[in-house]
């Protein structure tokens, strides 16, 4: 019983030392490339405008609010870049939910701010890639347009 304990002990403390070294990359990916993936044209809508960092917009005559959109999926065994697509894709659809809640036509600004990072860009985002699960985080200024 004590050879037992002993492999136990090893089992235990070696997961410990490997989830003290789990992956945590940090990416910079196309928005444009993961607005024309497969899951995005299937899953967001049209009638919702996404602008991204500074890209121009028409006037906006209404500003709801800033709000933040943290997704996460599954990148175990997974290509990095779809699964961070994945979740860019449920990162919008959240932020075209809650502009049609409250009557917006639109999200200005979007910018990605994994795990506090700030990053404005019209053309990447950042995706966080960990050994099992990639995410994203945005924050964005849902707005009625003229």
């Amino acid at each position: 019983m004590h050879l037992y304990t002993r492999i136990a002990l090893v089992l235990l403390v070696s997961g410990f030392i490997s989830s003290a070294h789990a992956r945590d990359d940090r990416v910079m990916l196309s928005i444009a490339d993961a607005l024309n993936s497969q899951i995005a044209q299937e899953k967001l809508g049209d009638d919702v405008k996404l602008f991204f960092g500074d890209q121009p917009h028409p006037p906006a005559t209404a500003n709801l609010g800033n709000f933040e959109s943290n997704q996460k999926t599954n990148g175990f065994a997974r290509d990095k870049v779809v699964a961070c697509q994945r979740a860019f894709t449920s990162a919008m659809i959240s932020f075209q939910n809650r502009a049609r809640s409250m009557g917006a036509g639109a999200v200005v600004n979007i910018t990605s701010f994994y795990k506090q990072e700030h990053v404005s860009s019209p053309a990447e985002f950042m995706c966080g890639q960990g050994n099992t699960m990639v995410g994203v985080t945005f924050k964005g200024d849902v707005v009625k347009l003229m």
